[in-house]
């Protein structure tokens, strides 16, 4: 995706006629436009010049963020230019022009307030020369209004420059709204200086009433309020992505020629050798090659207990050497470092638009030209109703400054950028908008196994000695450990070095042995101290030495266990048997416990046997286990059970890509391969399963934040319109003030920003609060026949539906048909689970839900 930076935008409407504008270029696939962000992503062919050129003529303006192609030194050489010039582009300066516009603003309108309402309706006194002199206050008030105009003259200048491209937005309502209050206060003026000139006192009297300067004045300052408040508080939804580019170190010391130097991190390049001293940033991704030391990874993965390095283990930039001396060969540089990437995700994210938001920018393109339509009707209406001029007009002036474009538009982009840092923050990396609003209405989750539900590597689980062999030792444990370790020092098994790890971990002295064997798929002999040591399976140890019942069921029940018993013997006698497994880690029992408390079923795929299956699924907890899987064939699992529900896989190593990108979301363990990563839709950096249920938490979280978000803004348009109107005037007397208005209007984006940033609170690790989705009859256990399952039930994935309202019309409108006789309903989920009598087509039930203003985007 490309970025551009985009300039001009003031509102909803503006967003909306770019992104139309660019999407009609030739070559462009796709568009995203930004308003928080100022940016824009475009897919496809079209060139720079083509982009920039389309966003010119829409009246904006357009620049590319970086060069389309670099070659790897360029990106290197330019990645700590490219990180500033992003930093640069987040800063907020927009809130001090504000600020600096109301102060000037607030001077001349404290004085123009007091002429207008202070002295006509309190009677605070003015200076002798303006008793009784009208036409002198008018006058002043007229030039306070100018000077407050001209202060606040972006305002007109973009709004008619967007009528006159016509894109009207929000400036343009406001332009209107000011200009015709300013208009009709010149023209009571003038009529005010003909009735002094024929002496017509009282209608000098009537026509200072008719003055609408303070309104005109007063609705450019309210509105630079609400803009202040917004542009102040926009730049805290980005504080996350501001802190992580604070994190990139700027200086590296190298190795060269053998003399350490200290250069610019851009002039790193790959191979490079780096040393790093206790307490300093690791500048760039590498892998050490000299000493040992602990590493602050909090920055990138939130997790701060410090991780133990030695040489061969991978460090990344940003992250803090806390107690060693470390020297380290650079394996990643420039814009391919962990932590660039982390930034570049959390910025796409931000470019990107959820599904969610297209209703959104569906009313905004026609808002504005609405809103101005409205105000019209509503001017004629009252002066056909009999209302004198300037009653009619403050009417029509009330609905077009009431009206609020921005709060729609914020309402979906400001939640998904706090959300994102908000994950950012906590190692929970969301490439797109669209994934963080999907993730949370997933059903079903399929688990991998191997690296995921467990740790990947083997371990040893328990020693059991042959009482018998040692009754002379004392150290049973301690002295088959040391046997075994000795014989398998010399092998390349990945089970050998889950004994040799243990023999290291307790301290246990390896002996040399001689005439070492590897009988493949059997076993090991080597003789250790001159006794002829054999170590293998159970159909290979009792080849040469008895095994008694009581150790043979022991190897029985560890194998139902899941671990694989591996035995030893010394001559014609036992030794003992040593368990090894790939030991599930600590959190996934409890993060497989919060998936299904918040119901979503969840499934274990592993290639292994039913019965080793089935002990690492019962100790998990799982729902199903899915056992005997091929490593091509995880992709055929996620297309069957993707007919039962939208379907989450979560996986690390390269067989897993496939099943990654079939899945409705592909979430990749971060320690996971990069080919898994890169499928991916979600990005785990502390590669824990205890972060799937707070991925899918805070996607929840940030989807009713934007619910909430889109109830407000849709609400207060709703019903601020027609009160500005005078719609109530007639029954109850209420009427609506253009100040007020302005005042309401200055706020409600505010409102919208500030309610996003609650999502700061949002504890993605706390389960106390977790709901379970609505009920789906195809999210069950204990699955239906399948071929029944089909012909019976049908299941519809629908956009647009936001709340209980939605999922009421739905659910009525389907079992309104004769071939449904049931229909459940979920919004969260965006499902409609149809359960049907009879056939019916599935283009009549598409028909029937797009009726009711709903999208349907699939039938399975």
């Amino acid at each position: 995706m490309k970025q551009y930076t985009v300039t001009g935008m003031s509102c909803a409407a503006c967003s909306a006629r770019v992104e139309k504008a660019v999407s009609k270029v030739d070559g462009v696939t796709s568009c995203s436009v930004s308003l928080l962000t100022n940016s824009m992503g475009v897919e496809g062919s079209a060139t720079d010049a083509q982009i920039v050129e389309a966003v010119e003529q829409a009246g904006y303006g357009a620049s590319p963020k970086g060069t389309a192609t670099e070659s790897e030194n360029d990106k290197a050489n330019n990645s700590l230019e490219q990180l500033k010039a992003a930093q640069d582009a987040l800063v907020d300066r927009e809130t001090p022009k504000l600020r600096n516009r109301l102060i000037a603003s607030l001077i001349f309108l404290v004085v123009l307030m007091y002429f207008s309402m202070g002295h006509m309706m309190w009677g605070w006194p003015l200076p002798e020369f303006f008793n009784g002199n009208h036409v002198a206050m008018g006058l002043l008030q007229l030039l306070l209004t100018v000077a407050v105009m001209v202060i606040n003259q972006k305002f007109f200048i973009s709004g008619f420059k967007g009528l006159i491209h016509g894109a009207p937005n929000m400036d343009t309502l406001v332009a209107l709204g000011s200009a015709a209050s300013f208009g009709y206060s010149v023209y009571a003026l003038f009529a005010m200086t003909a009735a002094q000139v024929n002496g017509d006192m009282d209608a000098v009297m009537s026509y200072m009433h008719e003055f609408y300067f303070e309104s005109a004045a007063m609705i450019l300052a309210l509105i630079t309020v609400g803009k202040m408040l917004e542009a102040h508080s926009k730049g805290k939804t980005t504080d996350a992505l501001k802190s992580l580019m604070q994190l990139a170190p700027k200086t590296a010391t190298v190795v060269r020629d053998g003399v350490e130097q200290e250069i610019s991190v851009d002039a790193v390049k790959k191979g490079d050798i780096f040393v790093v001293r206790p307490g300093e940033n690791i500048p760039v991704d590498g892998e050490i090659i000299d000493g040992t030391t602990a590493v602050n990874e909090s920055a990138l993965t939130g997790e701060s207990i410090p991780v133990d390095k030695q040489p061969k283990d991978a460090v990344s930039a940003a992250t803090v050497n806390q107690s060693g001396f470390i020297k380290c060969r650079a394996t990643r540089v420039g814009e391919d470092t962990t932590l660039s990437q982390i930034i570049q995700m959390v910025s796409d994210a931000a470019a990107t638009k959820a599904p969610i938001a297209k209703i959104a920018d569906r009313v905004s393109g026609v808002f504005v030209p609405a809103v101005i339509t409205i105000a019209i009707i509503t001017i004629i209406a009252w002066l056909i109703a009999g209302e004198t001029v300037g009653f009619a007009l403050a009417r029509g002036i009330s609905v077009l400054v009431i009206s609020c474009p921005c709060a729609l538009g914020l309402a979906t982009p400001v939640a998904i950028m706090v959300g994102n840092g908000k994950g950012a923050k906590s190692g929970i990396l969301f490439k797109t908008a669209a994934s963080l609003e999907a993730t949370g209405r997933t059903q079903i989750v399929a688990l991998d196994k191997t690296g995921t539900i467990t740790s990947g590597e083997p371990k040893v689980t328990d020693i059991v000695p042959d009482e018998t062999f040692f009754e002379e030792t004392g150290k049973h444990a301690g002295a088959l450990l040391a046997i075994a370790a000795s014989v398998e020092a010399k092998s390349e098994h990945p089970l050998a070095k889950a004994i040799m790890e243990r023999a290291k971990t307790d301290e246990i002295a390896v002996a040399e042995v001689t005439d070492f064997s590897a009988v493949v798929g059997n076993g090991l002999t080597a003789i250790l101290a001159g006794k002829m040591i054999k170590a293998g399976n159970l159909a290979f140890v009792s080849k040469f030495v008895k095994v008694s019942d009581d150790m043979r069921a022991k190897a029985v029940e560890f194998s139902k266990e899941g671990k694989t018993p591996l035995f030893f013997a010394a001559d014609d006698r036992l030794c003992g048997i040593i368990a090894v497994a790939d030991t599930i880690k600590e959190d996934s029992p409890e993060a497989v416990r919060q998936l299904k408390n918040m119901g979503i079923r969840v499934v274990m795929l592993t290639g292994d046997n039913e019965q080793t299956a089935n002990a690492i699924g019962k100790q998990a907890g799982v729902d199903e286990v899915i056992a005997g899987v091929l490593p091509d064939g995880k992709e055929a699992v996620i297309r069957k059970l993707k007919k039962q529900g939208r379907v989450a896989m979560v996986g690390d190593g390269i067989n897993d890509a496939p099943a990654l990108t079939r899945a409705d979301m592909g979430i990749a363990i971060g320690a996971g391969s990069d080919v898994a990563i890169d499928a991916a839709d979600v990005v785990l950096m502390k590669s824990r399963l205890i972060d799937v249920p707070a991925a899918v938490r805070l996607s929840r979280a940030t989807l009713t934040n934007i619910h909430e978000n889109l109830f407000w803004a849709f609400f207060y348009n709703v019903i601020g319109i027609p009160l500005a109107a005078g719609l109530w005037y007639p029954l109850l007397g209420w009427k609506l003030n253009p100040m007020f208005g302005a005042a309401a209007m200055s706020l409600s984006s505010f409102c919208v920003v500030t309610n996003a940033l609650r999502l700061n609170l949002c504890r993605v690790y706390d389960p106390k609060h977790d709901r379970k989705a609505t009920p789906d009859k195809k999210n069950k256990t204990d699955k239906p026949n399948e071929s029944e399952e089909k012909s019976m039930t049908k299941t519809m994935n629908i956009e647009g539906m936001m709340c209980g309202h939605c999922e009421a019309r739905v659910k009525k409108a389907l079992e309104a048909l004769d071939a449904v006789s049931e229909a459940a309903v979920s919004h969260e989920s965006g499902t409609a689970v149809v359960t049907l009598s009879s056939d019916i087509s599935d283009e009549k039930l598409k028909e029937t839900v797009e009726a009711e203003d709903y999208k349907v985007t699939s039938i399975q």
